[in-house]
C-alpha cells in the first residue's frame, strides 16, 4: 500500500494501479490523455473539450461544479482526480466514499509543475510527467528571454460579463500575466472580485483583455467596451492558455510570445 498526499494536504491510500480514473477536471483530462493513459480514464466532465476524441467516446459525469454521484459511482472507479478550485468542496467528500480522492490546489507554475509529477507518480508514469514538465520549463525559460526587452503593459483581463468580473493576484491567471509582460491592475484584489465600466475607466489600463472562457467574449464585446475606453488596447485572448495548468501549458510560452508580437508591432504601426 502506498501513501499519497495531495495539495490540499489530504492522503489517500492506493494498494494497486489506478486503471478507472474519472478526471473532474478539463485541464487534467488533457494531462492524462498526453500521459498515455488512455485505457485508464473512465469518466470525464462535459467541460472536458481535449482531446476531441475523448470529449466524444468518453462517459461523461456531468459539469465541474455539478458532478452526477450516481454515474461516477456506475463506472466503478479506482481513483478520482479534483480540483480544490474548479470542484464543489461537498461533492468532493461525498466522492471519497466511491473511491480515492486526489485533489489539486494550483496558484503559481511551481504548482502545476508539482501537479503534473504526482500525478505520473499516482499513475506511474513518471518518465512522461518529468518530460512534459522539463517542456513547459524549457518553454517559460525561452519566453522569459524573447520578452526580456518588452516592456510591461497596465492590464486588466476580463473572465465574466453581467457583472463584469476579473482576477486577483492569488490566482494561476495572475501569473501567467506576468510572464506575458502584463502587470494586473487588480493585484491588490484575492480571487474573483467584480469591476465596472466606471472603474474601469478610472484604472486606464493599457491593455484590456477578454477571455474566451468561462464567459465567451467576442468581438462584439470589443466594439461595445471601446465606447468607454477609447484610450485601451482591448484584445480577445484564448482564455486555456492563460488558465489550464495541465500539459496545455507546453503551448503556452509560444501563444504569449505572439500575443506580445502582434500588441507591440501594432502598436509601432499606430505611433508611425
Amino acid at each position: 500500500m502506498a501513501l499519497f498526499t495531495d495539495q490540499t494536504g489530504y492522503t489517500i491510500s492506493l494498494d494497486y494501479l489506478p486503471k478507472r480514473i474519472i478526471s473532474l477536471v478539463p485541464s487534467q483530462t488533457e494531462l492524462l490523455f498526453d500521459l498515455g493513459l488512455g485505457e485508464e480514464v473512465a469518466g470525464i466532465t462535459k467541460f472536458c473539450i481535449h482531446p476531441e476524441k475523448w470529449f466524444r467516446t468518453k462517459a461523461r459525469i456531468g459539469g465541474t461544479k455539478d458532478v452526477k454521484t450516481e454515474r461516477i459511482a456506475a463506472l466503478q472507479p479506482d481513483l478520482i482526480i479534483a480540483n480544490k478550485e474548479e470542484n464543489v468542496k461537498e461533492q468532493v467528500e461525498a466522492l471519497r466514499e466511491i473511491a480515492p480522492v486526489w485533489t489539486s490546489d494550483i496558484n503559481t507554475l511551481e504548482d502545476a509543475y508539482v501537479m503534473i509529477e504526482q500525478i505520473g507518480i499516482l499513475t506511474q508514469k513518471e518518465a512522461s510527467a518529468n518530460r512534459i514538465v522539463q517542456n513547459i520549463k524549457e518553454g517559460f525559460a525561452l519566453l522569459t528571454t524573447q520578452l526580456s526587452n518588452t516592456k510591461q503593459k497596465t492590464c486588466v483581463y476580463l473572465i465574466w460579463k453581467d457583472p463584469y468580473m476579473t482576477i486577483g493576484s492569488d490566482t494561476f491567471i495572475h501569473e501567467m500575466l506576468g510572464y506575458g509582460k502584463f502587470t494586473n491592475l487588480f493585484a491588490a484584489a484575492t480571487r474573483y472580485p467584480e469591476t465596472s465600466i466606471t472603474q474601469l475607466q478610472e484604472l486606464a489600463p493599457e491593455m484590456l483583455l477578454l477571455s474566451s472562457e468561462p464567459y465567451p467574449f467576442a468581438e462584439k464585446h470589443i466594439q461595445a467596451l471601446q465606447q468607454s475606453l477609447p484610450d485601451t488596447r482591448i484584445e480577445l485572448v484564448d482564455g486555456e492558455m492563460f488558465s489550464w495548468y495541465g500539459s496545455r501549458l507546453m503551448q503556452a510560452p509560444a501563444y504569449f510570445c505572439g500575443l506580445s508580437e502582434r500588441i507591440n508591432s501594432s502598436s509601432t504601426a499606430v505611433k508611425s
